[in-house]
């Protein structure tokens, strides 16, 4: 499923790997709240994670010779720093705080990549396009907390919140790098990154738990398809449209903690279930910008 998926370069086949990135990252969030619970830190989570897609990946560069092809080595390093510092302050705030607090305030990323990438990339999005945004984030807040969300200012809100500013500043760099590099060596920098960054907060005695390992290394399994995903949807879709499809991601988590965790489903939630579908479903027919003189490349990213 995931090669095949990896194959498309259309907009429509880049909705599809974004929608499923978000339904793995779900599960991803539920299962790291899971580990944490059972004695893991976050840099123990965060290092499992990043070995397993760094090995995952030279596996496939040794099986795929070619695969593995850096071109701007700055902006790939860029991205595998940032993108570690993110998982390493999410994971920090899922350890802290609630599981809802942290994924909705991780959430905020897509909003702040939408404006960074008006500033940096020249991308600007649709009317359609910002109110399927809004619509979508006013979802993701009914679903994660009914309207009622009480957020101190502590250190896991601070993660939390960290996490979302450096993830926007990682997926603007993961639009501008596909211009030049293909996913899978994207997602290597990540890897690597996240290593070097987690590494000095893995230190202390591991957990033993068979199940708790399970999790941690399905949070690593997860993590390699997800991003792969995301990262080729980045090829075709533009960071505002991305930012809608994006907001799925705590939909998701809410619906997967359901069985997992034991949550129940409230009928705001269920309201924000609906508005967020309907968000993306809308930005999805109508953000995009349509070329004034269609051409033979019409269409294509």
């Amino acid at each position: 499923m995931i090669r095949a998926a990896l194959q498309g370069t259309t907009r429509g086949s880049a909705r599809v790997q974004l929608f499923l990135a978000g339904v793995l990252f779900g599960l991803l969030a539920v299962l790291t709240r899971i580990a944490a619970r059972g004695g893991f830190s976050p840099g123990q989570v965060a290092v499992v994670r990043f070995t397993v897609g760094a090995l995952l990946s030279l596996a496939l560069f040794r099986f795929r010779p070619g695969t593995f092809r850096p071109m701007n080595v700055r902006l790939l390093v860029t991205r595998g720093m940032l993108g570690g510092l993110a998982v390493f302050c999410y994971f920090a705030a899922l350890a802290r705080i609630p599981a809802g607090e942290a994924t909705l305030l991780n959430n905020i990323f897509p909003i702040i990549a939408t404006v960074l990438s008006f500033f940096t990339l020249g991308e600007r999005p649709t009317v359609h396009l910002a109110l399927a945004l809004v619509v979508t984030s006013v979802g993701v807040f009914l679903v994660l907390g009914g309207g009622s969300l009480h957020l101190d200012l502590g250190l896991g809100e601070l993660a939390g919140i960290a996490s979302a500013v450096l993830g926007a500043g990682a997926v603007t760099a993961i639009r501008a790098l596909r211009a030049t590099d293909n996913a899978p060596t994207i997602f290597f920098a990540f890897s690597v990154g996240g290593l070097v960054v987690a590494a000095p907060f893995a230190l202390g005695a591991w957990p033993g738990s068979p199940e708790l390992w399970a999790a941690a290394l399905a949070v690593g399994l997860l993590s390699f398809a997800a991003q792969l995903l995301m990262t080729h949807a980045y090829g075709a879709l533009t960071v505002p449209e991305a930012a809608v499809w994006q907001q799925l991601t705590p939909v998701a988590s809410y619906l997967w903690a359901m069985p997992l965790l034991d949550e129940r489903v409230s009928g705001l939630g269920a309201l924000g279930v609906l508005l967020g579908v309907a968000g993306v479903a809308y930005g999805s027919v109508l953000g995009h910008r349509r070329p004034a003189a269609p051409g033979p490349e019409a269409g294509q990213a």
